[in-house]
Order: C-alpha cells, then structure tokens, then sequence
C-alpha cells in the first residue's frame, strides 16, 4: 500500500477541522478530532480517496456530539470588534441569537417586553452595520467563518486555478438565499433576510472549501447542483427549525452519504441504451 503521509492531504483536514472549532476550546481538542477524522474518517475506509464523508466536518461533529459545552461557548470577541458584530449585544454569535429571537417570537407566553426586546434584536441583526460586521469579520465564531471577505478571496483564488468548480458553491449559496429570503423571516413570506443567512455562520466557508471537497460529491454536474441545493435546503431547515443554531456542517455530511444515490440518478445512460 504506498504511503500518503507526506502528500499533504492530513495537513489540509487538520487546517479545516481547525477552521470549524471555536477559538476557546482547549488544545486537546482540536488533537482529539484530528485523531479521530483521520483514522475513523479516512483510514477506516481505505485511506486517501476512499473516504465517503468529509474528515474535517465528520471531526467536528464528533467534537459537537461529545464536548458541546466547550463547542458552544467561551466564544472570543475579535479585537476592536463584539461577540455578535452588534454594539449592546454580547456573549453568543449572531446565528445564536437569530434562534433566540425566533424562539420567543414562536412563544406563546412571551411577554410583550421579551417580543420588545426580540424585535429590537432582530432589528440590529437585520441592519446594515450587522452585514457590514459579519462581511469584514467583526463578529464572534468559529477560527474560519468570521471574515467572509478573507474567504471570497481564497474562493476566487480556487476557482481561478481550477482546483473547485462553481455549481455545487453557486447552487448552495443560492439555495440558501432563496429559502430564508422566503422562509427566514417573522413576519410572514418572503420577510427573510437572505445576506444574514449568506454572511453568518459557516456558509460561505462550507460552499467554498468544505462542499467541494471532490472525493465525497457527486462528479456529474448535474449531480453537483443537486448536492449543493440539498445541502443549501438542509442548512436553512436546521437554521430555522433545528435545535442547532447552524446548519452547514451537518448539512454537507448528510448530503455526503447521498452522494452514491446522486450519481447513480444523474449517470448519463450510453447512446442507445435504456436505463
């Protein structure tokens, strides 16, 4: 069996893997998900290109299912910059208190200061200065999802040289917008604020570098619009009526094990052939 330790490719799941973790979390954790999506993400199934589901989000999950504490707070302000992007608002991430808010909204006991206080919230997420934070990084998250400019440019530089395509990025991204420009809102259809949804969390991270990934997607490319509109539908579902306030890292390891079904469908028949 030839080697594959010095190809690279453990290095890049470990950057990726770090990229999805809290800045907070001890050191031995990131060492733990390292462990474990390289050997039971990876080598489990045959080592380099055998892998059915991406090693970095499977590390991640692992991570979630066993330490959520620490996945889930001592979220760290970036300098000059507060913990959600927004003056007056601190201790949770913008997507973390989107789901507060729609979590009182959706409560029938609410008193009229808690859906005053909601609505004052959803005000400051939904405004121009809260996309203006998210879009330059001024906002708590995880290590790879609080600079949406960083990670368009490392996306422009991938498309350019070839090495990810653009319908799986294009198909996500855009299924996102649609659905919670439609669903994302609180007062009714077509309410949604889809840019909210596009800069926060881990999204534009997910689509670019995460989704991409060529061993675990669909390589028709029929097959590749269909893979990044599931994970796109999946993520807002999650967002919007999951216990989780995102989405993107599930959504990609779900559509990960469709992806067999996904060719098998959009295979072209040979010229003469019936399917």
């Amino acid at each position: 069996r030839p080697i594959t330790v010095t190809d690279g490719s453990a290095a890049v799941t470990g950057v990726l893997l770090a990229f999805v973790l809290p800045p907070g979390v001890p050191l031995w954790m990131p060492a733990v998900g390292s462990v474990f999506a390289i050997f039971i993400g990876k080598q489990v199934f045959g080592g380099l290109g055998q892998n059915p589901l991406n090693p970095a989000l499977l590390g991640r999950a692992f991570l979630m299912a066993s330490w959520p504490a620490h996945m889930t707070t001592d979220w760290l302000a970036p300098l000059g910059g507060t913990k959600s992007g927004i003056d007056g608002v601190t201790g949770a991430t913008p997507l973390n208190l989107l789901k507060e808010t729609h979590r009182v909204f959706a409560d029938p006991g609410a008193t009229p200061t808690q859906l005053a206080r909601a609505k004052q919230v959803l005000m400051q997420l939904h405004s121009a200065a809260s996309h203006w934070h998210l879009f330059w990084g001024r906002c708590g998250g995880c290590l790879g999802e609080t600079s949406v400019v960083l990670l368009l440019a490392g996306a422009c530089f991938l498309l350019y040289k070839g090495y990810i395509g653009w319908r799986i990025p294009f198909s996500f991204v855009g299924t996102v917008f649609v659905l919670s420009w439609i669903l994302g809102g609180v007062d009714g259809l077509f309410s949604g604020d889809p840019l909210f949804h596009i800069f926060s969390g881990g999204l534009v991270l997910g689509a670019f570098f995460m989704a991409t990934d060529m061993v675990t997607t669909p390589v028709t490319q029929p097959g590749k619009l269909i893979f990044g509109a599931g994970c796109g539908a999946i993520t807002v579902l999650i967002r919007l009526r999951g216990g989780y306030p995102e989405g993107v890292c599930y959504s990609i390891l779900l559509m990960n094990a469709f992806t067999p079904l996904i060719d098998r469908w959009t295979r072209p028949t040979r010229f003469g052939a019936t399917r």
